[in-house]
């Protein structure tokens, strides 16, 4: 059962006092329902103004006990429901209950598990990607840091080990899991999680040590990435390719147009030109990207195809371009 809000409870005890007070005075002393509401009102906050008419003697009887019975339950109430609203925690009760109807309504979305530098640096990609996506992390920091400059993120503080926040998290709808927890153990465990909960999932994860890649991938990963080796990897490129690595960077940073990668299957291409030559489909409402390979049905990759290439059923598409091409070119074939 879902637990009731102060707010709710609160505001029940006050509308229960005051309907008892109705109820009472409309039977006892035969008032018609504003006057027993007025004569609750003025005796249950002791304003007292005069009453309606002359109260009879088991009128009087009850009034006493009302008053004893209604105004500690009622004053205190009422102190309760001011603070609940003064303290903000009403403003925090519907700001959750928005994040929760958010949660409710994803679907082929990602889950970030563990929302420290890597968590967070995929969550910008995600967003500049229009991806949608939620955080999981039982550290409140990390989750608020992010929070001042990204108010609209969604997000859930919790241990990602735990199966009931993964599925909080809508695991058994989304498309991808990144798993960038801070142990090898707790990616583990969370792969097995998502692959048991989720067995068409997507899951990329990150692992500290090379002896936890083969049990990643043995749990259920997909991809194992290790950010400290491809750091490595990145500086001594900087130093036998420095101007390859630059331009790149350029590009894909915000100093430069960032440039993305976009892949399009066979069955997203418009019949017309299904079963044609790479050309044809390259020149085919031109926004600028450019051909950088393509995915054969056996899941073969052929780098920089020839133009004469026909692109048949099962074959994905590579294709290079800024953002606002990729956007053209995604729209033209119906993607958005």
């Amino acid at each position: 059962m879902k637990r009731l809000p102060p707010l709710f409870i609160w505001f029940a005890a006050i509308l229960s006092i005051t309907m008892i007070g109705v109820i009472g005075f409309m039977l006892v002393e035969g008032f018609n329902f504003f006057d027993a509401l007025y004569m609750t009102v003025i005796t249950i906050t002791t304003i007292g103004y005069g009453e309606v008419k002359p109260l009879s003697h088991a009128g009087r009887v009850f009034n006493i006990c009302f008053i004893i019975t209604s105004f500690a339950t009622f004053t205190y109430a009422l102190a309760r429901l001011t603070r609940y609203i003064a303290s903000g925690e009403m403003q925090l009760y519907f700001k959750n209950r928005k994040l929760m109807q958010s949660l409710n309504h994803l679907s082929n979305h990602v889950i970030i598990c563990g929302f420290g530098r890597n968590g967070q640096q995929a969550a910008q990609t995600l967003y500049a990607h229009k991806v949608d996506y939620v955080a999981i992390d039982y550290r409140e920091k990390s989750i608020d840091d992010f929070l001042s400059d990204h108010p609209n993120l969604l997000y859930l503080k919790g241990d990602a080990t735990n199966d009931e926040i993964l599925k909080r998290a809508k695991i058994e709808t989304a498309r991808a899991l990144i798993c960038a927890l801070p142990t090898d153990a707790d990616n583990v465990f969370v792969v097995l999680s998502a692959r048991t909960l989720n067995p068409g999932i997507q899951i990329i994860s990150r692992a500290t040590q090379a002896s936890a890649v083969a049990k990643l991938k043995k749990a259920g990963a997909n991809n194992v990435i290790m950010p400290d080796k491809i750091g490595g990897t990145h500086m001594a490129t900087l130093v036998s390719k420095p101007d390859v690595v630059e331009f790149i960077d350029y590009l894909s940073g915000d100093e430069g147009e960032s440039i993305n990668i976009e892949s399009v299957g066979y069955e997203k291409l418009p019949p017309e030109i299904r079963d044609d030559s790479l050309k044809s489909i390259m020149d085919w409402k031109k926004t600028g990207v450019n051909c950088i390979g393509i995915k054969h049905k056996n899941g073969k990759f052929l780098i920089n195809p020839p133009d004469d290439t026909i692109i048949s059923e099962g074959m994905k598409v590579f294709v290079l371009g800024t953002r606002s091409q990729i956007h053209k070119m995604k729209h033209n074939v119906g993607e958005e």
